[in-house]
């Protein structure tokens, strides 16, 4: 599956949410930490949408 830039996604890999820099590169997709930070990478496969409650947990405000 292919994420749009700014997307929010669940990294089950790292075990965290982040937000989508670059979308799948030679099946890695760039991240970085919700509230800033060091950026990450993760194979696309290991990634789907973060739910609400995730983002929530992640400090996401409002519908994110």
């Amino acid at each position: 599956m292919t994420y749009r830039q700014g997307a929010y996604v669940w990294d089950e890999l790292h075990g965290r949410v982040g937000v989508v820099m670059e979308g799948d590169w030679c099946g890695e997709v760039h991240l970085r930490p919700v509230a800033g930070g060091k950026e990450w990478t993760s194979p696309a496969r290991m990634l789907r949408l973060a739910t609400r409650t995730e983002k929530a947990a992640a400090g996401v405000k409002g519908d994110g």
